[in-house]
């Protein structure tokens, strides 16, 4: 089945969505999403930020401390630049990705270890972040469970073929009331974090915002789960109901 990009992105600027993530019982703190219109290189870009940190009993005993950031071509909807600074546990990375669509490379500046090294790239590929901005303005009408959309994202040093399962429609309860969703299944890397590659599943509303609503996650160790938080500057009105 094929899938085709709406013309204009689903989100703008202004837009910012926060989570609550729980870890099993425990509130283990807040992620937040931003988007920004700036100038980079000298052309309109979305500049999109996620942050997550632990808290309270959870940051006693795994310290997380993460920052994303994207800054996106408006014309192309790809990534020209990726920094990940993240902190969990002991496990610390600090990198800046550029990419160079034309020439199909990517420019890696590990700034931890003071390294830089360039990787080919195929395809057209987005990184970890854009990846969710860019699958935000698929059009999901004629979606049927089991349908797969399928995304190239550059992860670490080589190029990830991501693939998210449609698994249904449910009507969600939230804390603004219930609201339609499509049930998704991303499929991810089983190691570290996540315990295997079906670990993850995801309420996203069955809109044009496709906005997640809760995510829930089976780790190497324990489960999470993220519900939205607060909202505002959705592009489109977001339909609860009591």
């Amino acid at each position: 089945m094929s899938f085709i990009a709406s013309d204009s992105q689903n989100y703008k600027e202004g837009e910012f969505l926060k989570y609550r993530i729980h870890y099993g019982l425990l509130n283990a703190g807040f992620a937040t999403l931003e988007v920004k219109n700036v100038t980079h290189d000298g052309t309109p870009h979305y500049h999109v930020m996620g942050e997550g940190s632990s808290s309270g009993a959870v940051r006693a005993f795994y310290k997380i401390d993460d920052r994303y950031e994207s800054y996106i071509d408006q014309s192309t909807n790809k990534p020209s630049k990726f920094v990940r600074k993240i902190s969990e546990g002991g496990y610390t990375r600090d990198q800046v990705f550029t990419f160079d669509h034309n020439k199909k490379i990517v420019k890696i500046d590990d700034r931890k270890n003071q390294k830089i090294s360039y990787r080919d790239f195929d395809g057209s590929v987005q990184d970890l972040l854009s990846a969710f901005y860019y699958l935000r303005n698929y059009d999901t009408d004629n979606l049927k469970n089991g349908d797969f959309i399928n995304v190239d994202i550059f992860m670490a040093d080589e190029t990830y073929k991501f693939k998210l399962k449609i698994l249904g429609r449910e009507t969600m309860n939230t804390k603004f009331g219930k609201i339609k969703t499509i049930k998704i299944r991303p499929y991810v890397q089983s190691g570290r974090i996540f315990k295997e590659s079906e670990s993850v599943t995801m309420w996203v509303t069955d809109d044009k915002n496709h906005i997640p609503i809760q995510i829930k996650a089976e780790l190497t160790v324990g489960s999470l789960k993220a519900e939205l938080f607060s909202y505002k500057n959705t592009k489109y009105t977001l339909h609860f109901t009591k």
